[in-house]
């Protein structure tokens, strides 16, 4: 191999390689950035391409139904008949329970990462919940049918069915009190703010558990709306956990020290130096995760009941958007169906789209902040 002299620099010769030389040259670094560049856009194009393909894929379903197909609850292919609402409905709802679920599961596990475990535990727990990632959709689509599915209909629907409106008097309850605890901080102080949060969510909690709710009547088959959300919370629980303790851990630790130099308790330290600078971030977090719940396919599609129907029933049987096109693309015969079916994928990409974009922009904003 050829070989060229050089000149380090005290003068004395070296022996570089063409390759090297010609990287050197300033020809080969132009050459690289351009490569990688043009790579980069590669994904923008194939996003682009992918919308563009669904686009005109959909246009005969969008002359014959027109707007009338984002506001319409009829799917009867055989007449012709398409409206997307059950399927954003059962999206929509599904994917909420899931963050319901895995959010306050998510944000806790990292909080303990970051701040609570012993260093020798953290890598252990952080590879055991990242793990669950890795697993299949399909996989988690056979436990939901073998052994998630019969467990709620046996153990946990008839709970619901008995107890369901205590369980929404307590989300509503947790809701109010976040939501007047945050605003009577901006007018009141000390304690005032927790206990005019307290009393208005006791109050308020208190009485949606007298009132009889249709979110939980039976029979129950174990394939329900609730049942998606479990098993989407499962699969959503290591991105938020992921995710969010790298916002942790994007902190200072200069924010940590000096509250725990002014007396701040271990809690007021994560309150104060931890999670409040980290509120966008997690928001960021949360919204990627429904973003990964919206688009999921093959394990809701095993557990929802794949009937298109809107009802405020949770354990009802219900349909999604991924679920329906999963199902009925291969038997859609009429272009009429098939149009449909890409319009309904092309709504689902403009929605999972608008949210991960806006996930990853409120993760940026919170780690570049404190990362300057």
């Amino acid at each position: 191999m050829n070989q060229i002299a050089g000149t380090t620099a005290n003068g004395k010769a070296e022996k570089t390689f063409p390759f090297v030389s010609f990287f050197r040259t300033g020809l080969g670094d132009k050459l690289f950035h351009g490569f990688t560049g043009f790579m980069a856009l590669m994904i923008l194009l194939l996003a682009l391409l992918t919308a563009v393909t669904l686009f005109i894929a959909a246009l005969p379903s969008i002359h014959a139904s027109g707007f009338k197909f984002l506001t319409s609850s009829d799917w009867d292919p055989v007449q012709g008949l398409f409206g997307s609402v059950p399927f954003v409905y059962g999206t929509i709802i599904s994917s909420f329970i899931g963050l319901l679920i895995a959010a306050p599961l998510g944000l806790g596990i990292s909080l303990f990462l970051t701040e609570l475990a012993p260093m020798k535990m953290r890598d252990p727990v952080s590879f055991l919940v990242e793990i669950l990632a890795a697993i299949p959709s399909v996989v988690y689509g056979l436990w939901g049918i073998f052994l998630l599915a019969p467990f709620m209909r046996v153990h946990v629907d008839p709970l619901l069915i008995k107890s369901g409106n205590v369980l929404v008097g307590l989300v509503i309850a947790i809701a109010v009190f976040m939501a007047v605890s945050g605003l009577a901080g901006l007018f009141l102080k000390g304690i005032q703010p927790f206990a005019a949060g307290v009393v208005a969510g006791l109050t308020l909690g208190i009485y949606v558990a007298t009132l009889n709710l249709p979110f939980f009547k039976g029979p129950s088959t174990g394939l329900s709306l609730f049942t998606a959300g479990v098993i989407l919370s499962i699969m959503i629980l290591p991105t938020i956990t992921a995710i969010s303790r790298e916002v942790f851990e994007a902190v200072p630790n200069s924010y940590r020290e000096s509250a725990r130099a002014l007396g701040a308790t271990s809690w007021e330290t994560i309150q104060l130096a931890v999670i409040k600078p980290s509120k966008v971030g997690l928001l960021g977090a949360i919204m990627l995760a429904l973003g990964r719940a919206l688009g999921e396919t093959m394990a809701v599609t095993m557990v929802i009941g794949n009937n298109p129907q809107v009802s405020v029933n949770l354990l009802a049987a219900s349909h999604s958007m991924a679920s329906v096109i999963a199902n009925e693309f291969s038997e859609a015969v009429t272009d009429l169906h098939i149009a449909a079916l890409a319009e309904i994928g092309l709504l689902l990409m403009v929605i999972t789209f608008v949210l991960n974009v806006a996930a990853n922009l409120l993760v940026w904003l919170t780690t570049s902040k404190y990362q300057r």
